[in-house]
């Protein structure tokens, strides 16, 4: 790794932590509005689905404009992404139900978006953990993407708890630009996987 690598990635990951820091400092200067909880449950799972759609855009980047220094900071985007999911889920425990577990229960088996959310969560853990490049010598090349093919699948999840969580208060329009962006990726990313599949069929 050179050192304009080195520099490039701390400067990404300053950067990635500057939202929680804003977050923490607006908390104590009592500017996060008039319910603080649902602020930060709200902003900490957007970062979430913000960096895992920051994930899904390298590889198209790299396909249309040749940009491939992304490929360097795909994995820390995509740890960024599970740091906030457990930020926001953490914070859904500890504010809203105070570690009640029977509660967190009732609200898995019958609000559909904490399900969804759950379930999203749940799905991120072992890309989390697979993440490592020892973990990718341990589970193979081919095992290790066929595993993390799961994010394609998260990012369907993510969208349908966050439109779940926003049509139970009414507010659809945020939900719906975030769902045609995660719709163009992932269209993109099967156009981009058949034309592969000719190149290599020729």
């Amino acid at each position: 790794m050179t050192k304009n690598d080195i520099f490039f990635k701390t400067l990404v990951f300053i950067a990635c932590l500057l939202p929680l820091t804003f977050l923490i400092t607006n908390f104590f200067l009592q500017k996060l509005g008039a319910n603080p909880v649902e602020t930060i449950i709200r902003d900490t799972g957007l970062w979430s689905l913000r960096f895992l759609m920051m994930t899904l855009c390298i590889t198209p980047l790299r396909k249309l404009v040749g940009w491939q220094w992304g490929m360097k900071i795909r994995r820390m985007l995509g740890l960024y992404a599970f740091f906030y999911a457990c930020l926001h889920f953490t914070a859904y425990l500890w504010f809203e139900e105070f570690f009640d577990f029977a509660a967190i229960w009732t609200d898995v088996m019958e609000r559909p978006f904490i399900t969804m959310g759950f379930i999203t969560f749940v799905l991120m853990i072992p890309l989390a953990i697979t993440s490592t490049h020892a973990m990718i010598k341990k589970l193979g090349g081919k095992r290790w993407q066929q595993l993390h093919r799961l994010v394609y699948l998260i990012a369907i999840t993510s969208i349908l708890h966050f439109w779940w969580m926003a049509d139970s208060k009414g507010v659809l329009t945020t939900p719906i630009i975030y769902a045609v962006i995660i719709a163009i990726l992932l269209l993109m990313r099967i156009f981009f996987l058949k034309k592969s599949s000719k190149f290599l069929g020729k």
